[in-house]
């Protein structure tokens, strides 16, 4: 047989974890091909994808992806996985099949980030018959960008309150920023953190960092509190949350004459960590090349 796309993995991934276990990640390509439920050739286990990955673990790896954002499956601790009661659910029902249609109709998909819902339209618009290579790689970095985004606003939420305002200090120092400092995490009024806007520190910014889940929105009081607490010489100041502004508090931050207030939300947080490099490492590059007509016209 040839080797399964993504989508096929679905349901033999389920049955690898139907007896309740948590198992590697990287250990289910192999106990795919053991149980029996892909034969591949070993020509055909070996292939690897453009970038040098193995090209079955790859599609295993997104199988999993997708089993995990419909809440099929769950990752108990990173490089885990295990099948959840909802998956349990599904398996019950003795599926003879389990489709990428049937996944993106499911609501815990649907629900599972709103950066592809935003982006959902766009999608469906696409008509792949009248796209060029091009085009079908700019289409592919962005669902990868996509997913990245998820999976970061995924571990932000996991992480320590504390450690989750570092990471937006070392953001911003990476953005060219001069140094940073953390204040104290008791009576720093509301300030989390102070970086200079210069590599001489002559201009200071207030930073406050609220690890937010997604329906915890930011309100007016947090941002009027954010202005009281900023001293006197201190008139710029910027707002990152995990969550999103409700109207109030961006009308806040507009009104704050005085007072230059930039608000960063979950959104435009995990675009500028992807776009510095910050707790993202590149996991394939590519090298679309043309032909160069000024070394030909030397002939």
């Amino acid at each position: 047989m040839s080797i399964p796309t993504f989508d096929e993995t679905f349901l033999p991934i389920l049955n690898i974890l139907s007896k309740g276990e948590t198992l590697k990640t990287s250990d289910l390509p192999s106990l795919l091909l053991e149980d029996g439920h892909f034969s591949l050739s070993e020509e055909e286990q070996k292939k690897k994808i453009s970038s040098g990955s193995n090209m079955f673990s790859n599609r295993v790896y997104w199988g999993v992806t997708y089993l995990r954002q419909a809440k099929l499956v769950e990752r108990p601790s990173r490089g885990f996985v295990k099948i959840t009661q909802k998956g349990s659910d599904y398996l019950a029902t003795n599926p003879s099949e389990l489709t990428l249609s049937w996944i993106k109709q499911d609501s815990d998909y649907q629900a599972y980030e709103p950066v592809r819902s935003k982006q959902k339209d766009e999608e469906e618009s696409f008509d792949i018959g009248g796209m060029s290579p091009q085009d079908l790689i700019d289409q592919g970095v962005r669902k990868l960008n996509e997913q990245l985004k998820n999976d970061l606003i995924e571990k932000l939420h996991e992480s320590n309150p504390y450690y989750f305002e570092k990471i937006v200090l070392i953001l911003f120092k990476k953005m060219g920023y001069g140094d940073f400092q953390e204040t104290p995490k008791s009576g720093d009024g509301g300030i989390d953190g102070i970086i200079n806007n210069d590599l001489l520190g002559l201009e200071k910014i207030y930073i406050q960092a609220k690890r937010y889940a997604e329906t915890n929105k930011v309100r007016e009081p947090e941002i009027r509190n954010f202005i009281g607490a900023m001293s006197g010489d201190v008139s710029r100041g910027i707002f990152v949350t995990t969550s999103e502004f409700d109207d109030s508090a961006k009308q806040k931050a507009r009104d704050a004459h005085n007072h230059k207030i930039i608000l960063i939300d979950g959104d435009r947080l995990t675009d500028l960590m992807i776009e510095y490099n910050v707790g993202v490492q590149v996991q394939a590059s590519f090298d679309v090349k043309d032909v160069d007509e000024d070394f030909f016209e030397l002939g």
